[in-house]
């Protein structure tokens, strides 16, 4: 098997992708002369910088180890968080710029010219004793790809799986040596440095729930990509970015917020996914006597839908996302195609109210046995699952074809000996009409008006909201 540039091999007549041991990576990692940097370790002990001095040549490469595990002299080193907390994005930051300033100023490049620095850092926390709570950490790297270059960044999140601190521990060394060989030979192709940052590792072991790349390097990527990415590829179940379009952490997003998601294409948005939003919303925040301040409204896109086309378009997924942004909304991916895995999801991070808001065709759905076979408690789990914390779910009525208006007050669903549950559930109030409503917007559906779009037929614009049309023309999206 002949070994090749950029981790490919010969075997036989095929060119295939090589997997390095994490031992071969630290090894040519440390034979770099020009790579150069320090290991900040928080929570898990210093298990990323001991694979660099395993390997041999260390001295090539590590400037300083450090742990600061005592509170008092992570602060002083650190300085102190507003919230008190130790395992937070910005205490990672401030570690991976409080140790690249300190390289800056103790190191003299006049004796190394073409050494390019580094920074890596982490915050962790791992299983607790009760093994109740399996632990997360903050994951990054500052570093440069050219002697006194520009500093670039790639900051990640991730939750542990494994139930036995020493089994995390290793995972997270592991994680960090993919990560600091990533920076440095795949940092020009980040999908295929997300992709080895598993190298070694199985997605049982842990999941990436957050990815975020800055820096001149990183001119060029789209972090909602890198968030869609993660979730093709089963490295999370879902993302969620914020209306700037950088990917933020659903843990803290969520956290004791009352929440409401909007599952849908918006492929554009329309009118009547606003309409949908804006009522559901007025009457969630009435019913529960609760703040619009301490909620938070999410719209959903599945992973399911982004491929109904077939193949994944990123630029469709741009440009669906790029108008949701605009609208200032904050945007979950998920691989979710069941509506009570949602709830499950959002139950980890908020013990407050959660609603859904659908319309009324796709109510009938819930409540298809079909798609609950894999479930030992078949549709009656999925519906307790579903329902459970007193869930209400907001239905935006439908229209059929003899021009019949379908609320749950006429709705049937598919499977007739599920009717009584559906009634059980709207009897609880579970289940609540939309009251205000627009019925010549009933005929209004998303992929009419964007063949309208790609026709170039005018009338599109009286089905979108006036400022997602303006964005829709000036850069000539779906198109």
């Amino acid at each position: 098997m002949k070994a090749f540039e950029n981790d490919l091999v010969l075997d036989g007549d095929r060119i295939i992708e090589h997997q390095p041991a994490i031992s071969d990576k630290t090894l040519r990692l440390n034979l770099n002369k020009n790579i150069y940097g320090t290991f900040s370790e928080i929570g898990a002990g210093q298990e990323t910088v001991r694979h660099f001095f395993r390997s041999g040549g260390s001295s090539r490469t590590i400037a300083k180890a450090m742990s600061a595990y005592d509170k008092q002299f992570s602060d002083a080193i650190y300085t102190t968080e507003d919230d008190g907390r130790y395992v937070t994005e910005s205490r990672l930051k401030k570690m991976l710029s409080h140790e690249t300033q300190l390289m800056e100023d103790r190191l003299n490049r006049d004796e190394n010219p073409n050494r390019m620095y580094f920074n890596y850092a982490n915050t962790v926390a791992t299983i607790d004793f009760a093994k109740k709570f399996k632990g997360h950490g903050w994951v990054g790297i500052r570093f440069q790809t050219e002697p006194n270059g520009a500093y670039n960044d790639i900051i990640l999140h991730i939750q542990f799986k494994e139930n036995d601190v020493k089994l995390q521990q290793q995972t997270l060394g592991i994680l960090g040596v993919n990560l600091i060989y990533g920076a440095f030979y795949q940092y020009h192709n980040p999908k295929k440095l997300i992709k080895h940052l598993y190298d070694h590792l199985d997605k049982d072991q842990l999941e990436i729930d957050t990815i975020n790349f800055s820096g001149t390097a990183f001119n060029n990527v789209d972090n909602r990509l890198m968030s869609l990415f993660l979730v093709k590829n089963n490295m999370a179940s879902a993302v969620m970015f914020a209306p700037n379009g950088q990917n933020i952490l659903p843990a803290n997003t969520l956290f004791r917020k009352n929440i409401l998601v909007l599952r849908g294409s918006f492929r554009p948005v329309t009118v009547v996914n606003m309409n949908m939003y804006e009522n559901s919303l007025k009457q969630f925040l009435e019913r529960n006597k609760i703040s619009e301040d301490n909620t938070k409204v999410i719209f959903e896109m599945t992973l399911n839908n982004l491929l109904k086309e077939g193949e994944l378009d990123e630029q469709d997924f741009i440009d669906r996302a790029e108008l949701l942004c605009s609208l200032g909304q904050t945007v979950m991916i998920s691989n979710f195609k069941e509506y009570y895995k949602v709830v499950d999801y959002l139950s980890q991070y908020s013990n407050e109210k959660i609603a859904l808001t659908i319309g009324a065709a796709n109510l009938s759905a819930i409540f298809d046995s079909k798609y609950y076979q894999e479930l030992s408690g078949g549709i009656l789990e999925a519906l307790g699952r579903l329902f459970n914390r007193n869930l209400e779910i907001y239905i935006y009525p439908s229209k059929e074809d003899s021009g019949k208006v379908i609320t749950s007050k006429n709705l049937s669903v598919r499977e007739n000996k599920y009717q009584v549950l559906f009634d059980f559930f709207k009897n609880e109030n579970q289940i609540i009409d939309i009251e205000k409503y627009d019925e010549k917007h009933l005929s209004i559906f998303s992929h009419e008006v964007l063949e309208q779009i790609k026709k170039n037929d005018s009338n599109w614009k009286e089905y979108i909201p006036e400022i997602v049309s303006k964005i829709i023309e000036e850069k000539k999206l779906f198109v």
